[in-house]
């Protein structure tokens, strides 16, 4: 039965006052059942965004979607913990930076609205913290990709906890630097350093299909031709034609296989200079190497020259990375400069060619070039031809280095035979000269060996007789940017 009233007083909705009712007189039996929601001031709570009936079950949303962003190809979004976001890259591809400072828990989703990632894709920038335990973004680049990063601490950073329609979610970098002459063929960036600089890496690549190897090119300077002498040898020459990085590339016979694999850091550049042309008969002066990293290419060596003072071996070409050619002599032979030296695998460079004594005339030997050794003088006093270089296209296009420089001849009064000169390498090697004066220089940047000068009667003009300049070093970097 129903109660009606309390003592003499008729019960009615809301007659009851809670001054009516003493502390402690209703029983907790009294208050079995339950109230209806309708009886409630408020019959539902609201969940970032989402309305909830009292009673009811569900689960707390875990982010609180925004409005769509379509991608304008400039901006980036900075993305909020908690939050979620729907991304149109229909026109353009867009980028989004996790927060900066996140806390353990934080929670991000992302949604490919209009189902175009494949084409326009969406890169998740890092903003300083690890994504799945690495220090990259992540490239999204499937179409409908849907994603939910979460924050768990800073060794692995964020982590994907939702992943629907996402393919590799790590960011495939590629190798980003500056320095020298920058150039660019198809999918490669090319390196060009005609002097002393830096090659300065920002990015190392070497995740996904970014390779962190380049290819080089390192030739040194050119010794100079002697005085009365032989011709300079070439630069050494050291080149890479690897697998990954070739780019179906011509490379010469000496490129080694395996290109040199690089890390974000500064790599000092050296580019060796030609060696000085001497006279007087004196023997010329070998080239500087060139360095890349660990790769380092040896100066040519000097022609050797007529005179023999001011110690016996000046006649005798130097060692290099080609050798010198020997120098006119009044005996047998001068010795030619011993190439590949120090020795590297493949040879950086070959030997020059002996000068000899021929009756009733002498001439120089040739310097030794990249693929071929000098050769010696020959009879009638003929210089001997210099080396012949090597050619790759690490450049983007054919050329020619690290050729030896010729042999001078010499010349007697009339009636005697006439002598020719030794031709420089092919590479930049510079030719020898009959008879007497200034020979020809290598070749700037291509490490060519300068031409020996000759010799004429009467003996007055020796100090006249110059050996040619050794040409200037190249280094040459080559690398998949993307």
């Amino acid at each position: 039965m129903a109660i009606s009233k309390i003592g003499s007083k008729a019960l009615v909705d809301c007659s009851v006052a809670a001054t009516d009712i003493a502390d402690g007189s209703i029983t907790a039996a009294k208050l079995a059942g339950s109230i209806a929601n309708a009886k409630l001031a408020n019959s539902s709570i609201t969940v970032n965004g989402t309305s909830v009936s009292l009673g009811a079950s569900g689960s707390i949303p875990a982010v609180s979607w925004q409005s769509v962003i379509t991608a304008d190809g400039s901006t980036a979004t900075s993305a909020v913990a908690g939050n979620g976001y729907f991304i149109d890259t229909t026109s353009n591809a867009h980028t989004i930076n996790l927060p900066g400072s996140p806390s353990a828990g934080d929670t991000i989703a992302i949604k490919d609205y209009a189902g175009t990632f494949g084409t326009n894709n969406l890169t998740i920038g890092r903003n300083g913290n690890n994504i799945q335990g690495v220090a990259n973004d992540s490239l999204i680049s499937t179409n409908r990709a849907s994603i939910i990063l979460v924050y768990s601490d800073a060794t692995k950073g964020w982590l994907y906890t939702v992943e629907s329609n996402v393919a590799d979610l790590q960011k495939s970098f590629f190798i980003t630097a500056t320095g020298g002459t920058v150039t660019t063929t198809g999918d490669y960036k090319i390196h060009t350093f005609t002097g002393d600089g830096c090659f300065v890496v920002s990015c190392a690549g070497g995740i996904g299909v970014g390779p962190n190897t380049v290819d080089y090119l390192v030739v040194a300077g050119g010794g100079s031709g002697g005085s009365l002498g032989g011709g300079g040898g070439a630069g050494g020459y050291r080149e890479s034609h690897s697998t990954p990085v070739s780019g179906c590339y011509s490379a010469s016979p000496l490129a080694n296989p395996t290109g040199l694999t690089i890390s974000a850091t500064t790599y000092p550049i050296t580019v060796g200079g030609g060696g000085a042309g001497t006279n007087s008969g004196y023997r010329g002066t070998s080239g500087s190497n060139s360095i890349f990293s660990t790769i380092t290419s040896a100066g040519g060596g000097a022609g050797g020259a007529h005179n023999p003072s001011p110690a016996p071996n000046n006649r005798e070409g130097l060692p290099g990375g080609s050798g010198g050619g020997g120098g006119l002599n009044s005996n047998p032979t001068s010795l030619a400069g011993t190439g590949n030296t120090p020795p590297t695998s493949p040879p950086q460079g070959n030997s020059g060619g002996a000068g000899n004594n021929f009756s009733p005339g002498e001439a120089g030997g040739g310097g030794g070039g990249a693929t071929a050794a000098g050769t010696a003088s020959q009879p009638a006093a003929d210089g001997g031809p210099g080396g012949n270089g090597a050619t790759t296209s690490i450049s983007g296009s054919p050329t020619t280095y690290a050729g030896g420089g010729g042999g001078g001849g010499r010349s007697d009064p009339a009636g005697s035979p006439g002598s020719v000169a030794g031709t420089g390498g092919t590479g930049g090697g510079g030719s020898g000269i009959v008879p007497a004066g200034t020979s020809n220089p290598g070749t700037a940047n291509t490490g060519g060996g300068g031409g020996g000068s000759g010799y004429s009667n009467p003996p007055g003009t020796v100090s006249t007789s110059t050996g040619g300049n050794g040409g200037k070093g190249i280094v040459i970097i080559r690398y998949k940017f993307q």
